[in-house]
């Protein structure tokens, strides 16, 4: 899953996905103040778009060039609160104890010895901020030949890796809030909501 790869995804349809954000975003911060945020897999640029629209001041980064095109091409009434970022995250780290958010929806992180890009991101989270890790659940994913769900992780790994300078508020299976994407079955969504201690 290069930039090759996502940028001929992006290539085959105008718009891939709904331009409205995630649900479990908008569940899970809209009670937050605005602050720092990284949208790690921005895509189209929903998520940073309303999260800048509430006042965050978002880093939204992609790997395709033609996602991050079409969310700069969408992104109107920001007031330069968005930067879209060309970068794969899984080989070079965000800025440490930068963000009071970092928000991974969706995003395709596999399991690697060591976890170095995952302990990219959580590293990433400033003292008092919030990760807040979404995907499909594992229930819903099917293998095939060049995909193995097992490969990647799941709210509940990411959890299990964190030490005590975490407070886990959330991690859980719930049924989906919007509806699956078309030729997809996906039902349930896997949420790891966590905060870095002060």
């Amino acid at each position: 899953m290069d930039a090759q790869h996502w940028d001929s995804m992006y290539r085959s349809r105008d718009q891939v996905f709904s331009g409205n954000p995630n649900p479990v975003l908008v569940a899970e911060i809209t009670d937050l103040p605005p602050g720092r945020a990284l949208d790690v897999g921005c895509g189209e640029g929903a998520d940073a778009l309303w999260l800048a629209r509430r006042g965050w001041q978002v880093t939204a980064v992609d790997i395709s060039d033609i996602a991050l095109h079409r969310a700069a091409t969408a992104a109107t009434g920001v007031n330069g609160r968005v930067a879209w970022v060309r970068a794969d995250l899984t080989t070079t780290p965000p800025t440490a104890a930068a963000f009071d958010l970092v928000s991974v929806h969706y995003f395709p992180l596999r399991r690697r010895p060591g976890h170095t890009a995952l302990h990219g991101l959580l590293n990433a989270v400033a003292p008092g901020g919030t990760l807040l890790f979404a995907t499909h659940a594992r229930a819903d994913l099917t293998p095939r030949e060049d995909f193995d769900p097992a490969d990647y992780y799941q709210p509940d790994d990411i959890a299990q890796l964190l030490d005590a300078t975490w407070n886990v508020l959330i991690n859980e299976t719930r049924p989906r809030a919007a509806p699956a994407h078309a030729g997809t079955h996906h039902t349930h969504d896997t949420v790891l909501r966590a905060v870095r201690l002060p």
